[in-house]
């Protein structure tokens, strides 16, 4: 199974980044609209092995830039989340297959 996109967003950085992008883009388009101009969002996104473990780190970035009535306005926010790779590369942010803890009698289990 792949990568869930609408998953995998909402828990980059604590579901921050889904939250920051839905705002951005309403004040770009706003602004778009307001000014006439164009506009412009970016979210970029890079990867990188953490450790020797199947985690990697996403570094995420979004850029936008927000037309003005006399010109525009260009920011970037830069964050990073631990993200677990699991079977065929599927990230997410819970590790697949996860064991658990407790038996059904409440007592830590010995094979975990």
């Amino acid at each position: 199974m792949s990568t869930d996109v609408g998953e995998f967003v909402a828990d980059l950085d604590g579901g921050l980044v889904e939250e920051k992008l839905s705002r951005i883009l309403s004040d770009v388009a706003g602004a778009v609209i307001d000014h006439n101009a164009a506009g412009e969002v970016i979210l970029k996104l890079n990867l990188k092995r953490l450790a020797q473990s199947y985690q990697v780190v996403v570094n995420h970035t979004i850029k936008y830039t927000r037309p003005t009535s006399r010109g525009k306005v260009t920011e970037d926010e830069s964050t990073s989340t631990p993200m677990y790779v699991g079977e065929d590369g599927k990230l997410s942010f819970m590790q697949e297959n996860q064991h658990a803890l407790l038996n059904k009698k409440g007592q830590v289990q010995e094979n975990v």
